[in-house]
């Protein structure tokens, strides 16, 4: 029996300093099939790979992120439609990563408004966010990642609001945040908006 290929396809994360939503990286494509398509970084499978190396290898290969601005990756979940990919049957095991600052060629496009991409893509970002909705506040790797150490409370609404699609009631967010181990409210504020009150600056300590 002809046994499926495995790609590894990864929905790359940004969410630096200055970006008041998270967006995911797309490259165009440079062979068949969708040649120029812009379409999420993915590669085969390597035999005796590691799924998160098999992640890095794309996004840097694919986006240009480099391997220093890579952190943590994760798994999401398993596309097995056989006619996915009209070279034939191939797995694809979806991984999210998280990428810092960089110089690079990606395009990083909003979970709002992603463009048509080729292959199952689209829901394979659809489904990717509900999921990373899910995780966010609960897989601490994850949240810190995007957050960074220390941050306003508004860039936690604006990360919430960008994975689950509205914004978060401020008192639930504030519980939630109260909750999460080894996050503490600084006492200071930080003004992040031209009206309003200063926003409370949550850090995590050091593990």
């Amino acid at each position: 029996m002809d046994q499926s290929a495995v790609s590894v396809d990864v929905v790359a994360l940004r969410f630096w300093t200055a970006d008041t939503a998270v967006g995911f990286g797309i490259a165009a494509r440079g062979h068949e099939p969708f040649t120029g398509r812009l379409a999420l970084p993915g590669v085969l499978l390597g035999r005796g790979e590691r799924l998160a190396d098999a992640a890095a290898r794309a996004v840097s290969a694919k986006l240009g992120v480099p391997r220093a601005a890579l952190g943590p990756v994760g798994q999401l979940v398993t596309f097995d439609e056989p006619h996915r990919d009209p070279r034939g049957p191939t797995l694809s095991i979806v991984m999210w990563a998280v990428t810092g600052p960089h110089e690079g060629p990606a395009q990083w496009v909003s979970f709002d408004e992603p463009p048509a991409l080729p292959f199952d893509h689209n829901s394979i970002v659809a489904t990717a966010r509900g999921l990373l909705a899910g995780l966010l506040w609960k897989d601490l790797p994850l949240t810190r990642a995007l957050l960074g150490a220390r941050f306003p409370a508004t860039r936690a609404v604006d990360l919430a609001a960008s994975l689950v699609g509205a914004r978060p009631d401020a008192a639930n967010l504030n519980r939630t945040l109260a909750g999460i181990p080894g996050l503490v409210k600084t006492g200071e504020r930080l003004r992040t908006r031209a009206t309003g009150r200063p926003a409370a600056v949550w850090a995590f300590r050091d593990p």
